[in-house]
């Protein structure tokens, strides 16, 4: 689809003025339950066609809708808008097309439509696509990249959601700048459910996506890995069996049908090693996780569980620090300690050996990574660039850590402004979301103090006399200024992520009342209490995970005369 600099958009007019809005839920000739997805390429090198199958199919087995693939292009037998124009006024509530509708194997409809850029002929578009909403729970509008453009804008004023498809190239940068901002333009500003997804062959690194981030105004929406060469065909077997390709649009049709799971990782210092027994449960009962979002420990959880090392390999680099002297290799000192106790460079270092470089874009599971800019106190959300450096700063302590730079700006530890992120995967439109927080609550902490009252009375004088010698040796010993200071920041953490937790479906809370925020080198013990707490509300999450959207069943008449077409 040519939209770049050489296309003049002033004739581009759609024949209608209003906002780029979903169609009324009042009108009586639709179902307001219905969406129609536009799914627009840029490019001739995309592999439109494979993309759209697979949406379609996995939109299907998702959800258990039904689902209409409608293939804009010139490619193959097709019907046209003066067709539609023709039948309108004799229809009955019967489908418009029956002779023309496909079944494909994948469970889904297909049907073949021919646009061109005549005026009279646009103005039946939002006709038919009513049309299609009374009989399909999903309409998937796959525009090739030879559609004028003019009908693509007719699409996109229609939907309720379009995917931009672009490669890494400057003509699709152009073409996409164009699109967007004649977009801006047709649509009154309104561009929210234009999505950017980035289309990136075997081994390709998205060395253009802060450039692409700065022309669509955000971050890009996704990305889908190992797309077929143009050379590769955009049909062959080959491109449909890889798993990263599969994986990626997967994740796009969970997105479509609304049952897309989110994880949110709270922060929590060693105790965000329940974490990993909380993936080890999800993992062994094949759960699903298509986003996660995590703030400090859980940030650096979700780094290593995005990168696709699985529960048990997280396990046993946990145990690495295991005893006495192990987490003693995560401490880099600062002399004077004038901004942090400890540089953090050591933990990204221990991080980037198992991820290497790696960018969020060459992620296996999409991340979000949350840090507190320490000058305005603002909420920062990385989603692109070095994910290593993203999860340093997530990590930096206040008081105890040195501030991280990046990009000119000192962020520090992701718990001060949003320590369990449930609101990130609400942003990103996950409507399925799983917390896991390991932060306590002050009627938790009521208990274990009273613990430790009753440990004092049971031992006597030689436990008094531990705890005064280990106060003088230790800095992070209670009542001492990194003791101190981990507290007042608990303080202002706690009654945050309760309210987070009040926004998540499912809520798990691994805590365990001899455990310490600095207990790096007991990892067993808080990997067990996070797989109990996910035994313990297992059949929870398997409820919601399996939980089916609205069901929407179309009217039978189509399906009458298509049997018999």
């Amino acid at each position: 689809m040519n939209v770049g600099a050489n296309i003049e958009f002033s004739g581009l007019c759609c024949p209608r003025s209003e906002s780029f809005v979903r169609p009324s839920p009042s009108s009586k000739t639709t179902n307001p339950a219905a969406r129609i997805i536009t799914l627009a390429s840029l490019s001739p090198a995309i592999p439109d066609r494979l993309i759209g199958n697979a949406l379609a199919q996995f939109l299907h087995s998702e959800t258990g809708d039904s689902v209409l693939l409608v293939e804009v292009d010139d490619a193959g037998p097709a019907v046209s808008l003066r067709d539609f124009a023709a039948l309108q006024r004799t229809l009955n509530g019967e489908f418009c097309f029956p002779e023309h509708l496909r079944h494909s194997e994948g469970g889904f409809k297909r049907l073949g439509v021919r646009m061109t850029r005549e005026l009279s002929e646009l103005s039946f578009v939002k006709p038919l696509l009513e049309h299609f909403r009374r009989h399909f729970r999903f309409v998937l509008l796959r525009i090739g990249a030879d559609v004028p453009v003019q009908a693509l804008f007719e699409c996109l004023a229609d939907s309720d959601m379009t995917y931009l498809f672009v490669r890494q190239s400057s003509d699709d940068l152009n073409d996409i700048d164009s699109l967007l901002r004649e977009a801006r333009s047709q649509f009154n500003g309104d561009c929210a459910r234009l999505k950017t997804v980035l289309c990136l062959s075997e081994g390709e690194r998205a060395r253009m996506s802060s450039e692409l981030a700065k022309k669509i105004g955000g971050p890009l929406h996704a990305f889908v890995h190992d797309c077929p060469s143009p050379a590769a065909g955009p049909g062959s077997q080959a491109d449909a069996s890889s798993k990263t390709l599969r994986a990626d649009i997967r994740r796009l049709a969970r997105e479509i049908g609304g049952c897309r799971i989110g994880l949110a990782l709270s922060s929590g210092g060693a105790k965000g090693l329940a974490h990993v027994g909380v993936i080890q449960v999800l993992e062994e009962n094949g759960i699903e996780v298509d986003v996660i979002a995590g703030c400090s420990m859980g940030a650096y959880v979700a780094a290593v569980w995005g990168y696709g090392r699985d529960g048990q390999a997280m396990e046993k680099l946990a145990r690495e620090v295991e005893g006495r002297w192990g987490v003693w290799r995560l401490v880099d000192p600062v002399f004077p300690p004038r901004e942090g106790f400890i540089r953090g460079r050591a933990v990204k270092r221990r991080l980037q050996r198992t991820i290497g470089d790696v960018h969020f874009s060459e992620l296996e599971r999409p991340v979000r990574v949350v840090a507190t800019n320490l000058y305005t106190l603002d909420r920062a959300v990385f989603s692109s660039g070095d994910l290593a450096s993203a999860v340093q700063a997530s990590v930096a302590i206040p008081g105890v850590c040195a501030p991280v730079i990046i990009d000119g700006e000192a962020y520090v530890d992701g718990g001060i402004a949003d320590p369990l992120p449930v609101d990130v995967l609400e942003e990103m439109g996950i409507n399925r979301i799983i917390a896991v927080n390991t932060i306590a609550t002050p009627a938790y902490m009521r208990c274990r103090l009273e613990m430790e009252h009753e440990q004092e009375a049971l031992y006597g004088r030689r436990h008094k006399f531990l705890r005064a010698l280990n106060r003088q040796l230790n800095y992070f010993a209670p009542g001492n200024i990194l003791d101190i200071m981990m507290r007042a920041v608990h303080g202002a953490q706690l009654r945050v992520a309760e309210e987070s937790c009040r926004h998540a479906d499912v809520v798990l809370r691994p805590l365990a009342m001899d455990a310490h925020w600095y207990e790096f080198d007991k990892p067993c013990k808080f990997i067990a209490v996070g797989r109990r707490a996910a035994e313990e509300h297992l059949d929870e999450i398997k409820s919601l995970v399996n939980k089916r959207a609205s069901s929407y069943e179309p009217e039978a008449a189509y399906n009458q005369l298509a049997g018999s077409a």
